[in-house]
């Protein structure tokens, strides 16, 4: 007799957990088990990832359910090739959302952090981001991922804190990170810097006002940031303004007052744009910034951290910008240096990306990593620099993707990682807030000079004379480390030994900038090595519109919610078939429904060959000629299958063991070795097909759908092997050899 549960239809709601808990007490997500118990050799081949770690702000998304579909189906496929196979897990702090989130919450309650004090505001962070990771993680359970549990992180752990206070003294020694007065992205609502990257801007309909400065017309769409305005810069090829020589200078009529202003020319002006002059203001724009540096100009605050004018705004000090903007207009129409008004211009306005407050540049004391700094290269595995080259970091970052080292999928997204670095910055890695990798440096409370008085350490210096820097370090800078702090750097472990670098990284395009690219920069600077081969990116999950989704607009999909009522392996399904790399996905319930009924296929297939088969052991040479073509054709089908999966072609992949499993083995071959043994129950050959056809299938289908595979693998054996340890699929290419 057949098992009895294949009396009643499938219910992934009864399946999926038990099989889950029979998965962690087997170990095998484990690749020391699975040396030790023989299913790999400890000499095998090696396959790593580590898990982007999801930010511990709440639940997971569609998105985080795509990467953890796509990855278990790498890590599945590898572990059954019989491969060493490892895959890391955590979560990430994320600072600024974190905090976020909390501040949120103690303002329902009337308080502010600074009413907790920094202790006790953290205790409650603290609590909030060990819930959120206790939802995430069974979350991801939830998902079938097959993640090493004993190998888990977290970005803010004691592990990563030694890690990320190691790596910052070593770059601090190299001078490669430094202290100093820059601008920086200002959000004056979060009270905090943030990076060029977590900068979102918006187009924003405005007024774009053009006034008289001496002879020239300037053109502006922020009057309110002009009152520092003294430097009025010009192409240096511009010929309408040849008479006019660099350095000259000319008094002329402004907001409160005649002032003095000197010409500069400098090429970073567009002739094209406006008039071709513009007066800058460095203290509050990149661009005007890096003319200043460039000509040693005088930088003048005009905004304070608050978002209101400073005393060289005269009468309109102490208000907000915005409440200023239209009185500043007005003082400058009765002085008559108001031109025109352009009613209907769009720009682009920066915000935060976690607060939505509106981005004010700012020169701030503020800690950096030069990118553009040389020093010598230590250690170095790299195919283009050996050790003892100086090199810069964007040097590095560019030569390993030109050098083929890793490979970007889709390779589109080469040019756009290259031009990114071109474009990069020194970032800016001190960060305003108190949850975080606090930064490891103390400063003296009597010294006066901070040169002698600064320490930098992995722990206080000894004496009460010692007080550390206020700020946290950015949450990109401790999840740059992830491939390798996960593996136990700094200290030399066989983990790091045998599994770094690892195989591929695989995530969201959206996020190349914000991570892929600052670990690429870690590991080519601490290891000397790249930290993963391949790249993989996959795309933004949308409605069938096409339309982003969110909670705002109501078509918003909640995995967890879908898997509890389809199962999981149909909403892995439905997020890996039809969608290549770096493309958006579309996906609705229904599309999800669709798979539930495939996993309903694969159930109802398996209990007939059972129940045809019983008594029955597979033994291959007993499948008559007749029967050879159909192996053959499943040998071919099998070769394309693992010839797409070898190269990341998981959604052809998914679809042709889905449409062989639905078409050719249950509508065709079920059908016609029916009839044979509706005629001769007896037909070994028929039988024996049957069996290995839904045998091979199973083991190919179990990357993809590992919930189902392996409930109907443990219920045909009655020992206690796993589908998961099974060897991949053999076909006449030996593609396994």
């Amino acid at each position: 007799m057949i098992n009895d549960k294949f009396l009643k239809p499938y219910n992934p709601d009864e399946t999926e957990d038990s099989i889950y808990k029979k998965w962690e007490k087997s170990g095998f997500f484990n690749p020391d088990t699975c040396i030790e118990k023989g299913v790999c050799d400890k000499d095998a081949d090696v396959f790593s990832i580590v898990l982007p770690p999801p930010n511990v702000t709440g639940v997971l998304h569609l998105g985080h359910a795509t990467m953890l579909a796509i990855e278990d189906v790498m890590v599945r496929y590898n572990r059954m090739r019989g491969k060493r196979a490892l895959w890391v897990p955590g979560t990430d702090h994320a600072a600024i959302a974190t905090q976020s989130v909390v501040e949120k919450a103690l303002k329902k309650e009337g308080l502010q952090r600074s009413d907790l004090g920094r202790e006790n505001f953290l205790k409650r962070v603290n609590e909030y981001a060990q819930n959120s990771h206790d939802t995430i993680e069974g979350q991801v359970k939830k998902m079938g991922s097959s993640v090493d549990w004993s190998r888990e992180a977290f970005t803010l752990d004691e592990k990563r804190e030694i890690a990320v206070r190691t790596a910052f003294k070593q770059m601090y020694d190299d001078k490669l990170i430094y202290r100093g007065d820059r601008i920086v992205n200002w959000d004056p609502k979060g009270q905090t810097t943030v990076s060029d990257d977590e900068v979102v801007y918006k187009e924003e309909k405005t007024k774009f006002y053009y006034f008289k400065y001496g002879p020239f017309t300037i053109g502006t769409a922020r009057p309110e940031t002009k009152f520092g305005d003294k430097y009025v810069v010009i192409h240096p090829e511009d010929s309408r303004y040849k008479k006019y020589k660099d350095g000259q200078k000319l008094t002329v009529e402004w907001i409160n007052g005649p002032i003095e202003a000197t010409i500069v020319k400098d090429s970073a002006i567009d002739m094209e744009f406006g008039t071709g002059v513009m007066t800058i203001t460095p203290s509050h724009s990149t661009v005007d910034f890096e003319i200043a540096e460039r000509h040693n100009l005088d930088k003048v605050q005009v905004i304070d951290q608050y978002g209101k004018l400073l005393p060289i705004a005269g009468e309109f000090a102490g208000m907000k910008i915005q409440d200023a903007r239209e009185k500043i207009v007005d003082k400058l129409k009765n002085k008559g240096l108001v031109e025109k008004i352009d009613e209907n211009y769009t720009h682009s306005i920066a915000t935060a990306e976690r607060s939505g407050g509106l981005i004010e540049p700012q020169i701030m004391r503020q800690w950096f990593v030069d990118v553009n700094k040389e020093f010598k290269l230590k250690n170095s595995k790299l195919k283009e620099f050996k050790t003892g080259d100086i090199v810069t970091l964007k040097k590095l970052m560019k030569s390993v993707v030109n050098s083929g080292e890793i490979d970007i999928l889709p390779e589109r997204f080469e040019k756009v990682y290259y031009n990114w670095i071109d474009n990069l910055r020194d970032w800016n890695i001190s960060r305003q807030i108190w949850y975080g990798h606090r930064v490891p440096v103390w400063y003296s409370k009597t010294s006066q000079n901070d040169d002698r008085s600064i320490y930098v350490g992995l722990e206080a210096p000894k004496g009460d004379d010692w007080e550390q820097d206020p700020d946290t370090l950015d949450t990109w800078f401790s999840s740059g480390l992830w491939t390798f702090s996960t593996l136990g750097w700094p200290n030399e472990t066989d983990d790091l030994k045998n599994y770094h670098p690892t195989t591929v990284l695989e995530t969201g395009y959206d996020i190349l900038f914000f991570w892929v690219a600052r670990m690429i920069l870690m590991s080519t600077y601490f290891l000397g090595d790249i930290p993963f081969k391949t790249v993989y990116l996959h795309g933004l999950v949308r409605d069938m519109q096409g339309k982003k989704m969110s909670k705002s607009l109501g078509n918003g999909i909640d995995p967890t919610e879908m898997a509890e009522k389809y199962g999981a392996d149909a909403v892995r399904m439905s997020l890996i078939i039809g969608t290549g790399p770096g493309n958006d996905i579309r996906i609705n319930e229904d599309k999800i429904r669709a798979y539930k009924k495939f996993a309903n296929k694969v159930w109802n297939a398996a209990r007939f060959v059972l129940e045809r088969t019983e008594g029955v052991k597979l033994d291959e040479s007993k499948i008559e000629a007749e029967d050879k073509k159909i192996m053959d054709d499943w040998n071919t089908q099998i070769a394309d299958i693992t010839d797409d999966i070898e190269n990341y072609r998981f959604y052809l992949a998914g679809e042709k063991i889905y449409h062989y499993f639905w078409h050719d083995f249950a509508d065709i071959t079920i059908e016609n070795l029916k009839k044979r043994l509706d005629d001769n129950k007896e037909d070994i050959s028929a039988q024996q097909t049957l069996l290995f056809l839904l045998t091979e299938q199973l083991k190919a289908l179990h990357p993809f759908m590992p919930f189902i595979t392996e409930e109907v693998w443990q219920l045909m054996h009655k020992d206690d092997t796993m589908i998961m340890v099974e060897k991949w699929p053999r076909s006449n290419k030996q593609l396994d050899s």
